[in-house]
């Protein structure tokens, strides 16, 4: 049984992804990773191009008697999401991830594993480097920034890439062939105030924390029905505001918009010893609640109230006002899945999650991310929080970085051979699918006209969260039907 990661097959792989391990590589912070590719293709003596932006193309010529084939571009996203359980004390901006091996799966030590997109970029460094292997023209296209907004692929132009073919290496499910996607569009909210100082004599301040859920990808997992820790803390929050007539101090709920949020933390003033006592009562009784309602969906819910100390100069406190325009909003606005298409009832359509909520000094922000392959429908529930936040009198609201969604080719020429190919090597078929997560080939698309496109990698579950596994023996399937799809690209 195999030790470590680097024991593992396909070998080449496997050595690859460790040492995008070893790269501290959260979005927004692409130097160091973009650095090493570019480095990478360099010393391999082949084409290495870098734009302004620090997506890098590196180009491979053919192998000899496949100069006729078709130039088909590699294409994965360097970035990974950054995720670590809150006992865990990691900077993923320094820290390397601690991966390793758990029966049929890898996974990393309490943090996001940067299988997403991890993997794909590893085969794609293994076929570059490979001198063994059968293919046409190759172009790996590696974009920055892709979970934070797509920023790389917004900056890919012809001429960069020029191949017309393109195999995404993003997708999260071995067998299934992806050939369309939704869009997205990042919705804000914010309310701007003077914060109260408030000495207590006879309140008690508390510390609210919901913990233990699951969290995951706000595409591929919105549909399994997890709780959102926003949610649930503001539902607990306003039946509090209403019973006990409580002072919110400050909330911090969610890090990233494209993760579902796994903890919520929120510190209040409770009036008087009593209260705080009926209180710790409340929150057991949501606690047993929230375990009930999520019953087979989550493991353990944790939700908790704890005594702190009051600070020495008073307890800064969120206006009443505000507090109640906010509860209400959190309460009331749209969350999870809004609908499913109407011709594939298993796929949904259209989502939002409302992902982040934060105060700090005279401010709290909530943002959300809406997703839909209906360009009318993600206006529409873009538009529909944004009313939420506009009737509670936020004193900012906006929808801003939109992208584009992927519509689907089903006569696309790469995806019939890709089926053969497929057919060939399993005696089956794939199954071919939109995706409700948001790939980069939509945008890519929308710069690049004409690319013939398909999505696909091996089965990587719960991405975004600390969960994040990648099941081994599908990265050998993956890398398989890989190499055997660039034998079988179609001529020029």
């Amino acid at each position: 049984m195999a030790n470590s990661i680097l024991d593992l097959k396909p070998a080449n792989v496997w050595k690859h992804f460790h040492a995008l391990t070893q790269i501290p590589r959260p979005s927004g912070h692409k130097e160091k990773v973009s650095a090493f590719i570019e480095s990478f293709g360099k010393t391999l003596g082949l084409e290495t191009l870098r734009d302004e932006i620090g997506n890098i193309c590196i180009r491979k010529p053919a192998t000899p008697g496949y100069e006729n084939k078709q130039t088909i571009i590699l294409q994965s996203h360097l970035d990974m999401v950054p995720q670590a359980n809150s006992e865990l004390n990691f900077d993923f901006t320094k820290d390397v991830i601690n991966a390793y091996i758990d029966g049929d799966w890898v996974k990393a030590k309490g943090t996001t594993l940067g299988a997403d997109n991890g993997i794909g970029v590893a085969a794609t460094l293994a076929i570059l480097e490979a001198k063994d292997l059968e293919h046409g023209p190759l172009e790996g296209l590696f974009t920055v920034d892709e979970e934070t907004g797509m920023f790389g692929a917004i900056a890919v132009r012809p001429g960069f890439i020029n191949g017309k073919i393109m195999l995404n290496l993003d997708s999260e499910l071995d067998g299934e062939l992806y050939i369309g996607c939704a869009g997205g569009e990042d919705v804000s909210a914010a309310f701007q105030y003077a914060n109260e100082t408030f000495v207590p004599k006879e309140d008690v301040v508390v510390k609210i924390s919901l913990t233990g859920l699951k969290g995951g990808h706000s595409g591929v997992d919105i549909h399994l029905g997890r709780a959102n820790a926003n949610k649930l803390v503001f539902r607990f929050l306003k039946d509090a505001l209403l019973t006990y007539n409580i002072r919110l101090a400050s909330i911090q709920g969610g890090t990233l918009r494209n993760a579902i949020p796994r903890e919520a933390f929120a510190t209040i003033l409770v009036d008087g010893k009593e209260n705080y006592e009926r209180l710790l009562k409340m929150v057991d009784y949501y606690q047993n609640l929230f375990n009930k309602e999520f019953d087979g969906i989550e493991d353990k819910i944790t939700f908790k109230a704890e005594h702190l100390e009051t600070p020495a100069g008073g307890l800064q406190l969120i206006p009443a006002d505000v507090q109640r325009k906010l509860t209400h909003a959190l309460a009331g606005c749209p969350n999870g899945v809004i609908n499913f298409f109407a011709k594939l009832p298993d796929t949904v359509e259209t989502s939002v999650n409302t992902a982040i909520v934060q105060s700090s000094d005279r401010l709290t922000e909530v943002k959300f991310l809406a997703r839909s392959s209906s360009e009318s429908k993600k206006q529409a529930i873009c538009s529909s929080v944004e009313s939420v936040f506009i009737n509670a009198g936020a004193d900012q609201v906006a929808s801003a970085n939109g992208y584009p969604g992927w519509d689907p080719d089903y006569n696309s020429e790469i995806l019939k051979t890709m089926v053969k190919v497929f057919e060939k090597q399993r005696g089956q078929k794939p199954e071919v699918k939109v995706m409700h997560a948001g790939l980069e080939c939509g945008i890519i698309l929308s710069n690049v006209p004409g690319l013939d496109t398909v999505s696909f990698g091996p089965t990587i579950k719960f991405p975004h969260s600390p969960d994040e596994k990648v099941e081994i023996a599908t990265v050998q399937k993956f890398w398989d039907y890989l190499t055997g799809i660039l034998k079988e690209v179609p001529n020029k």
